[in-house]
């Protein structure tokens, strides 16, 4: 059975946005980034999503735990950092539509952190904001009847897969499938879910942008919960993504080194090559610094130049 929500003007909007959005960062292949930034983007990923959690860590001391360095900090905390580093090593091995893919996900990122990681749970469990009860979850023994229920939804071709992957975490949150690791489930399985059709999802950090509106994050939950569809909830997720392709945007080509883009260029394959090439691949570059680019390229003995002026071709150096 499909879930409930409503498509609204502000939901069709977003779709509209980010999907420009998409198209325009695919064109100018920024969905292939350099591993320093695939690295930078990992790291305040993980770090975002355990501080909606409650995790102390900084980030600089999630760089170093990244970077195989000593951190001195709560055991617990140092733990979630290394299973989250494990879960996101292996993001693009995960079937979103399976829920063993689903388990052994939280498996490892659980894993010495509760009882029995990996399993649905078998205890009630209710949700406090304070003192106060925010949310009942449904009862334990309809967990894996539920989902088991949006699983199957996740293979509805006739949904988007951008509401699928907002439907997915706000449902899963409802249910509430685990004694702990709820929240930072639903937000791993948005991205692989996403990440299916969009491989740029692989490595755009949204928790940051979750982590700094937190608050508003579990208003629409609760907002959600209380008109019974997810409507409202799929609109704050769609902003928030929108948000973050947009950072991707604007910050893009200030973040981009000379390697970044050599890098980015030579992950496309071609052997042979022009300036203008290279520039219809980052048309937000000069001339004159397309030509600095493949000057270190030479000087690097990535490629070599032959001709001169526009009869100048350069070719990939052979291993």
């Amino acid at each position: 059975m499909k879930p409930p929500y409503d498509i609204t003007s502000i939901i069709l909007k977003l779709i509209t946005s980010i999907s420009e959005k998409i198209g325009e960062i695919s064109a100018n292949l920024i969905d292939r980034p350099s591993p320093q930034l695939r690295k930078q983007n990992k790291i305040k990923t993980i770090h975002s999503s355990l501080k909606i959690e409650g995790n102390t860590l900084t980030q600089e001391q999630v760089t170093a735990i990244v970077e195989n360095k000593r951190v001195i900090g709560p055991k617990k905390d140092v733990l979630e950092v290394l299973n989250a580093i494990k879960v996101y090593d292996l993001l693009t091995t995960f079937n979103p539509i399976s829920s063993k893919s689903f388990l052994k996900a939280h498996k490892l990122l659980m894993n010495e952190l509760i009882e029995k990681p990996g399993r649905y749970r078998n205890q009630e469990v209710g949700i406090f904001q304070g003192t106060k009860v925010a949310h009942i979850a449904p009862p334990a023994k309809n967990v894996p009847f539920l989902m088991n229920d949006l699983f199957k939804y996740l293979k509805n071709e006739d949904e988007l897969t951008l509401i699928k992957s907002c439907v997915f975490h706000y449902e899963m949150e409802f249910i509430h499938p685990f004694m702990d690791g709820n929240g930072r489930m639903g937000r791993l399985w948005q991205t692989v879910i996403l990440m299916q059709q969009y491989p740029v999802f692989e490595f755009l950090p949204f928790e940051t942008l979750i982590s700094q509106t937190q608050q508003d994050y579990y208003n629409v939950l609760a907002q959600s919960d209380k008109a019974g569809r997810s409507t409202l909830f799929i609109e704050y997720m769609l902003d928030v993504i929108d948000k973050s392709l947009n950072e991707l945007l604007s910050f893009n080509n200030r973040i981009l080194k000379d390697t970044d883009r050599l890098n980015y260029f030579l992950s496309i394959g071609k052997n042979e090559f022009t300036r203008k090439d290279y520039m219809n691949v980052f048309k937000d570059i000069s001339s004159s610094t397309a030509s600095r680019d493949l000057k270190k390229g030479v000087e690097m003995n990535l490629f070599h130049k032959t001709g001169n002026k526009n009869k100048t071709v350069y070719k990939l150096t052979k291993e």
